[in-house]
């Protein structure tokens, strides 16, 4: 049984280093395999096929991640009054946990799930929506109540705009704080200090006045 459980692990290691590297669809079994040192029946045995093992290599994040979040964001919703920064605030501390669990975890794991959306993996998107719907839903919630009424669709637009910003910044975060040391002197750009930056930024933009052109209705001809 152990033996089992350090094979699963070493092609979940593989697989992570591979896909955080090359993406998903430039990453075949054959290179995980080689990688790995396993032949294919192992992955088939641990994981049915790739997308079963890309949904359980995030899932090695998501596990720890969505019930801390949704834990923090019930304790935020106990309160009479809250703002949208309150909402951020409160996924900023499981998501800077991962870190717990990996060394750089929380790069890592938004590096996978970038990989997600650029390779258009939905199977991924479905997986998370349905096994942690409850969470999601939760932070939709939060949102909405600290940040009045906003368009369905626009909301959709501006969570997304705000996600990627939240990679980028998380993902670059190495070369953001080399730039900000060598240009401005600012010796102090770690991960979590660039989320405390990225807070207010994404809440200013989630409230920001709607583009005119896009709200209003195209005419028929």
């Amino acid at each position: 049984m152990e033996y089992k459980t350090e094979t699963r692990d070493k092609i979940l290691d593989v697989a992570e280093t591979l896909f955080t590297k090359h993406g998903y669809k430039g990453t075949s079994l054959r290179t995980l395999t080689s990688k790995a040192k396993v032949n294919v029946a192992s992955v088939n045995y641990h994981f049915g096929d790739k997308k079963s093992l890309i949904r359980q290599l995030l899932n090695r994040y998501l596990s720890e991640l969505m019930p801390a979040i949704h834990d923090s964001l019930e304790r935020l919703n106990q309160q009479a009054h809250f703002t949208l920064e309150d909402v951020f605030k409160a996924v900023k501390g499981p998501l800077c946990s991962l870190n717990s669990i990996k060394p750089n975890g929380m790069s890592r794991f938004l590096l996978l799930l970038s990989k997600g959306y650029s390779d258009i993996q939905g199977h991924l998107r479905w997986f998370i929506l349905t096994r942690y719907k409850k969470t999601l839903d939760l932070f939709v919630t939060s949102v909405r109540a600290s940040c009045g009424e906003i368009d369905d669709a626009e909301l959709f637009w501006r969570l997304h705009f705000s996600l990627g910003t939240f990679i980028f910044a998380i993902g670059s975060s190495k070369a953001l704080t080399e730039i900000a040391s060598s240009t401005f002197n600012q010796h102090n750009a770690d991960a979590e200090a660039i989320i405390d930056r990225l807070i207010p930024y994404l809440a200013a933009g989630i409230v920001a006045e709607p583009n005119a052109t896009l709200s209003t209705p195209t005419p028929s001809i």
